[in-house]
């Protein structure tokens, strides 16, 4: 019998190869794991820990101090910027401690009496009144001073920073990656060789046995088949025609319908800081909503109420921002100034002015009519039921539909407050007895009717 090669030999070969990419997956998937292991350092651990808890400047308690600070100067005073008054980091070290008693308890007694470190320090300000604290003791002035002679806090290392460490980490895993795909590809490379001494093994067993090859016959194309079969084809124009038709249906519906629609507007508003951190109620700013068709777009007054004294952003990053820096806030801040014309440094408005063209985000067409005052202060439909939960929107967005079916949806499940209202009760009792029903709803007392919305 004729021999046609040792076949066992391949698989050795390839069990071989297997066994080598195993072992660099396994070596490489170990350097991965111990990487991040030999980037803690249990020295620097502890120089943190020792470095940590440094003691307030000067006598006072300095958190004290701080609870003081927000709640009686704040609105005047920063630390490190000028707002009404002067920045206040390292006053104690700048005056005199008996003298501060003094000008804290009752600045304008001192500015009457002549001292000329107050009456410059009342020019140097716009002439702007200090409100008098007599309340205040001793012990609380320095504790309030403790707080003011911290040294300023290092800034938080922009995003970013951490390239230089990600990198190495990644080149690490880059390499590591690389062996796989080196042993991954030496692996095919032998498959490939396999497969080809195998069929030329096979070749020469067809030969050395006279075996003779069965050619297939030509058969027809599937192409030209499924032509020639006219049953198949009607089904297959048929569920074209009715899927074209679907789809195009669907397109029709969405035009004019902007749910979803998330415009860049010229200065960054955050609801989810106002709205939802800081828990600004909604019509505090769109205060028209309660007595007129529309919300309004409120005035940049009304943001100056408060960032007239906050011109920096100091949220907390883990509850307020993610993909955005104090940096940017604090420049957002800086475009509201920008545009009403206020100087931050003299603590006075300049005059010079910037229209800010917002973005309308909900429109509804002209021949619809929608009225504000009738949803939040007739029937006390909170904000939140049409334009969803705002208070979690860093970007404004439209958040329903607002088609003819999702308000008339609205209508038929709403029912209808009729605690405090004489004239609806009145109107409820008569239609419940009408309907045969409990609780009317919108829709019960004419909600959908056509006149209601388009006249």
């Amino acid at each position: 019998m004729k021999k046609v090669g040792n076949h066992s030999s391949f698989s050795r070969i390839l069990l071989f190869f297997l066994v080598l990419s195993l072992s660099f997956s396994v070596a490489s998937f170990g350097q991965q794991a111990a990487a991040p292991a030999a980037t803690t350092d249990p020295a620097a651990g502890a120089a943190g820990a020792a470095g940590t808890g440094a003691a307030p400047a000067g006598a006072g308690d300095a958190a004290k101090g701080k609870e003081l600070f927000n709640t009686l100067c704040a609105a005047c005073h920063k630390l490190d910027a000028k707002a009404t008054g002067p920045a206040l980091r390292g006053v104690a070290d700048r005056r005199d401690r008996q003298w501060l008693y003094k000008w804290i308890r009752n600045s304008s007694e001192m500015i009457k009496s002549g001292d000329p470190d107050a009456v410059k320090l009342f020019a140097e300000n716009n002439n702007a009144v200090m409100t008098a604290f007599p309340q205040l003791t001793d012990a609380d002035i320095d504790n309030i001073m403790a707080y003011t002679s911290q040294p300023k806090e290092a800034a938080a290392p922009a995003p970013g920073s951490d390239k230089v460490g990600a990198g190495a980490v990644a080149a690490e895993s880059g390499v590591s990656n690389n062996i796989i795909l080196g042993a991954l590809v030496l692996v095919l490379g032998v498959l490939i060789v396999m497969l080809y001494l195998v069929n030329r093994t096979l070749k020469r067993v067809v030969s050395a046995n006279n075996i003779e090859e069965v050619q297939k016959e030509p058969s027809l194309p599937l192409w030209k088949a499924y032509a020639k079969n006219q049953f198949l084809v009607l089904v297959t124009v048929i569920l074209l025609m009715l899927s074209g038709a679907y789809f195009i249906y669907g397109y029709l519906m969405q035009i004019g319908v902007d749910q979803g629609y998330e415009p860049v507007q010229p200065i960054h508003f955050s609801h989810k800081i106002h709205a939802g951190d800081n828990g600004i109620d909604c019509k505090y700013c769109h205060s028209s909503a309660r007595v007129s068709k529309h919300s309004g777009i409120p005035s940049l007054n009304i943001c100056m109420n408060c960032h007239k004294n906050i011109a920096e952003f100091q949220g907390d990053k883990d509850s307020t921002y993610v993909e955005y820096s104090k940096e940017f806030y604090t420049a957002e801040i800086q475009k509201l100034y920008d545009a009403v014309g206020w100087d931050k440094t003299a603590q006075k408005y300049t005059g010079k002015q910037k229209p800010v063209k917002w973005v309308r985000i909900h429109n509804l067409p002209d021949f619809v009519y929608f009225n504000h005052a009738q949803h939040v202060s007739v029937a006390g439909v909170e904000c939140q039921t049409c334009h969803g939960p705002v208070e979690t929107f860093e970007i404004m967005k439209q958040h329903s539909s607002l088609t003819m079916g999702w308000c008339i949806n609205c209508h038929r499940e709403t029912d209808v407050k009729v605690e405090g209202n004489d004239y609806y009760k009145k109107i409820h009792d008569e239609l419940a007895k009408k309907y045969g029903v409990q609780k009317l709803t919108a829709a019960n007392m004419g909600g959908t009717e056509c006149g209601k919305c388009h006249y």
